[in-house]
């Protein structure tokens, strides 16, 4: 979908829009990375049990493995740790053993010790049921089962999951985000004097990044210059990203010189702006080398919608996995009316609550403040009559 400039998109197209390119451009590159830099990545491939679990037959529980009914007389003790023993139990005997440790060939359950009786002499008694407290090998996983898809999250269990599966890497995807903020009166550090702002923007996109399975660069810091903008595109593609963020350009005063340098560059423009609110001035192109660019407002409680609304999407795309805003969809009723915009969706920051959705309030384009205190937000479309809004989600 190409767009004619000036003929903006609505809200819901847009974020299609995103995916779309996104999917057609990607997915990225697969890399094999150790586990301990895999979190937040996508797996590139299916994940299979390299080993069972449990790899042999192990104890449950503390206490005696035992063979055949009792009395049993207890004829050693077997460790977690231990190699499995090549000896079968003879019936009527037992040996004392230790949760997670492989029971020997022949046992018929276990019997905890809080379940014994000690008889004397060496001998314990109890009840038992057939295989009560043995865990037989690969009852849980057996080897070359396929435990995860491609496409799935790596979150902390997964690491666990495929250590325990005995993998030292894993194939991934992650999208390599280059992050460029604009603005002669931005500043980086301390408190901003008169006419100058902190930087907001740069400091939210790398966990927004995280959030949809990506990894963003350190953001480079420009000044209101075209050229300079048109090179640090050109820098970032040479450099290896795959999408690019660019922040407080992409609006249509004197200053906005996104479009311009695009231009130069020849990139194709997908979205000129989103029929939502905030966010209306957002953009999203590809360049002809092939990375897309994301156009975010320069407010930065703008930019965070149009992050969500155009950004999530196409890095989601880019690594393989579903767009985390739209992750398990509902509709929640709102506890407040809310007006809807005649011509625009607005994005309401909203708290979830056992009973539907609160708005936050303190909901401006400027500020990050509503959204800092929100789940997510509700998407109030021109013809909304209530009570009932799609909730999109936030990261947290």
């Amino acid at each position: 979908m190409v767009k004619r400039e000036g003929a903006s998109t609505g809200w819901g197209r847009a974020r299609a829009a995103a995916r779309e390119l996104g999917e057609r451009t990607g997915p990225g590159t697969v890399h094999r990375v150790p586990l301990s830099e895999a979190l937040g990545a996508t797996l590139a491939a299916d994940l299979p049990a390299l080993v069972g679990i449990p790899d042999c037959d192990t104890s449950a529980m503390d206490g005696y493995a035992v063979r055949g009914p009792g009395p049993w007389r207890v004829a050693g003790r077997v460790l977690a740790g231990a190699r499995p023993a090549e000896d079968p139990l003879e019936p009527g005997t037992a040996v004392e053993i230790a949760t997670g440790a492989p029971t020997p060939p022949g046992t018929t359950a276990v019997l905890p010790y809080e379940h014994a009786r000690d008889e004397g002499g060496g001998t314990v008694s109890g009840e038992t049921e057939p295989d009560r407290h043995v865990r037989r090998a690969g009852e849980d996983t057996r080897p070359g089962d396929v435990v995860l898809k491609q496409g799935a999250a790596v979150t902390p269990a997964v690491l666990g999951l495929a250590s325990s599966l005995g993998h030292d890497e894993l194939p991934v995807r992650r999208p390599l985000l280059a992050v460029l903020v604009t603005g002669d009166e931005v500043v980086r550090t301390g408190v901003p004097g008169p006419g100058r702002v902190r930087d907001a923007i740069g400091p939210m996109l790398p966990g927004l990044a995280v959030w949809a399975g990506a990894r963003a660069q350190a953001p480079v810091h420009l000044g209101d210059v075209r050229t300079g903008l048109a090179e640090a595109l050109r820098s970032a593609v040479a450099a290896g990203a795959d999408a690019l963020a660019v922040c407080g350009a992409s609006s249509k005063g004197p200053a906005d010189h996104l479009r311009s340098a695009l231009a130069d560059l020849g990139a194709e423009t997908v979205v000129d702006g989103v029929e939502c609110r905030p966010g209306h001035p957002q953009l999203l192109a590809r360049l002809p080398e092939g990375p897309a660019v994301v156009g975010l407002p320069g407010n930065p409680g703008a930019a965070l919608v149009a992050a969500v609304t155009l950004l999530a999407p196409l890095l989601s795309a880019l690594a393989g996995r579903p767009d985390p805003a739209a992750a398990a969809p509902h509709r929640a009723d709102l506890s407040v009316p809310v007006h809807p915009h005649p011509r625009d969706t607005r994005l309401v920051a909203v708290r979830l609550t056992a009973g539907g959705a609160e708005p936050v309030g303190h909901d401006r384009p400027g500020s990050l403040r509503s959204p800092a205190a929100a789940d997510g937000y509700a998407v109030i479309p021109p013809d909304w009559s209530g009570p009932a809004a799609e909730i999109v989600r936030l990261p947290r």
